[in-house]
């Protein structure tokens, strides 16, 4: 029993290790929050969880591994992921402008749609899926206290670490969402602020795309 909630809470971890770390999708998600409320930012996370799934999907298919071997279609993905950002950041600037909150479903269908065409082309995801991604997958075992083996250990590869995983990622795409509305509520100024600072960091992760992806094809 110990075993299974210490490969759960692993697994927890690991999808918090994708989810949480500043960048272009937490970017749209802090947009489509502060501009839209609430589920417009849990459907921005819901299409970069959608992403990983795909990704999770060709992970046990062993696609992935081709990004690693062919350079050219890397270079593809990172240079379409480059040109959707800068177009991502041009709407966010411009949506700065005009603040506004709705509950709207198609909105919500936008955040999605944007979320997870940016996921899919994200270099960080795909090197995360060749990575740690491989060792999520990967059936085995490795001991939590190193000095005493065997005493706490974390088993991979199974249902258990992969349901934490996603759960981990599921926490973040809720949590993170209703912090910000929450913040927006008590202070009016937040929504343009974190949307034009949402523009900014696509912008840059635009431009460094294209960059990865023009060096990569060179």
């Amino acid at each position: 029993m110990l075993a299974a909630l210490v490969s759960a809470f692993a697994g927890v971890v690991l999808g918090l290790s994708l989810a949480a770390p500043p960048g272009p999708m937490n970017a749209v998600i802090a947009e489509e929050s502060v501009l839209r409320g609430w589920r417009s930012g849990f459907f921005a996370g819901l299409g970069a969880m959608t992403a990983d799934a795909c990704f999770f999907v060709l992970a046990l298919a062993g696609v992935v591994t081709v990004v690693r071997e062919a350079p050219l279609v890397r270079g593809l993905m990172v240079g379409v992921g480059g040109v959707l950002m800068l177009y991502f950041a041009y709407g966010a600037a411009k949506d700065a402008t005009s603040t506004f909150t709705t509950d709207s479903v198609d909105e919500d269908a936008r955040g999605f749609r944007k979320a997870f065409a940016l996921a899919i082309t994200n270099p960080f995801q795909i090197i995360w899926w060749l990575t740690a991604g491989v060792g999520l997958l990967d059936p085995g075992q490795f001991d939590v206290l190193s000095g005493l083996p065997g005493q706490l250990t974390v088993s991979t590869g199974g249902p258990i670490i992969i349901v934490g995983f996603f759960l981990g990622i599921a926490c973040w795409i809720t949590g993170f969402p209703a912090a910000l509305s929450a913040a927006e509520k008590r202070i009016d100024s937040l929504a343009p602020a974190v949307a034009y600072i949402s523009a900014g960091i696509l912008a840059l992760a635009g431009v460094s795309f294209l960059y990865d992806a023009v060096t990569t094809l060179a």
